[in-house]
């Protein structure tokens, strides 16, 4: 492994970037030292002590020079302020510095990273807990999880991505190479299309869900979620989510028309199918 990464800074010390800072640091202990810095303009004076405390980050920076003095920068902010932030980055940056980031949409942000001249790699960690905040924060909530890293034709040299990939790895995560637009679309599918699906369901089942069980409760988990959240998303990938969005109803026609018809043949074979693919999808949850 390269040794050109020494300092890592994380702009957001929420849940993921919290927990992402605890899963390198522990990573880098093995073998050397990385000084974690990070900024979280939400913080106080108890959650400045808390987070360089038990939680480990070396130092809490709020002064811009200095925070984007690393040799890596995470972006850890819902999409738009990452993208908003980016113009700052590009002031203080090294100019061999890495700039990534922990949003749920890509193309967007690389177009802007691209734009400006920085060297980008994104970043994805596939994880998550109902908790939000520092607090909930844990290297293991990484553990044997995906870190989609979005790597397009004008990456950073090859050895600072080597090097990055070899801290994920150590730190027990998955990494898997898209380009930002194919991650785009791939999370618009398995991602945002279920969060709208449960948003739109139980609007649509408002007036009887008193009467619901834990089937219902289940399927309707991620109408939970915060708008202030998905704004973003929804924002970032519009296209992508429309497309989905549009594919589906499509499906769920076809299965209205089956079902009015009677054509119980194709109705079997969907729920066959269907059965399948959740038995593999519970398979590679545990393996």
């Amino acid at each position: 492994m390269q040794q050109g990464i020494h300092t890592i800074s994380f702009v957001g010390l929420g849940l993921i970037g919290a927990s992402l800072m605890q899963a390198l640091k522990r990573a880098a202990a093995t073998g050397r030292s990385i000084e974690m810095i990070g900024f979280d303009p939400g913080f106080g004076d108890e959650d400045i002590a808390a987070i360089t405390g038990e939680c480990g980050l070396d130092r809490f920076e709020p002064d811009p020079a200095k925070l984007y003095d690393a040799d890596l920068v995470v972006l850890c902010a819902p999409v738009i302020t990452n993208i908003a932030l980016l113009d700052e980055v590009k002031r203080h940056i090294r100019k061999d510095a890495v700039v990534s980031d922990v949003s749920s949409t890509k193309a967007e942000i690389a177009a802007k990273a691209k734009a400006l001249g920085i060297g980008f790699i994104g970043m994805h960690p596939i994880a998550g807990r109902e908790q939000q905040g520092y607090r909930a924060a844990s290297a293991e909530l990484l553990e044997e999880r995906l870190v989609i890293l979005c790597v397009d034709a004008d990456a950073p040299e090859a050895s600072r991505i080597d090097e990055l990939v070899g801290l994920l790895r150590a730190a027990g995560c998955k990494p898997l190479f898209m380009t930002s637009e194919e991650h785009d679309r791939v999370y618009a599918n398995i991602s945002h299309l279920p969060q709208l699906v449960s948003t739109a369901l139980m609007d649509h089942c408002r007036d009887n869900v008193a009467w619901a069980g834990p089937g219902f409760a289940s399927m309707t988990r991620l109408a939970g979620s915060p708008w202030a959240v998905w704004r973003d998303i929804v924002e970032t990938n519009r296209g992508n989510i429309a497309d989905e969005l549009e594919a589906f109803s499509a499906q769920l026609a076809s299965v209205a028309r089956d079902i009015r018809g009677g054509n119980f043949e194709a109705l079997e074979s969907k729920f066959r199918e269907a059965n399948d693919l959740y038995q593999r999808l519970q398979e590679g949850s545990h393996s």
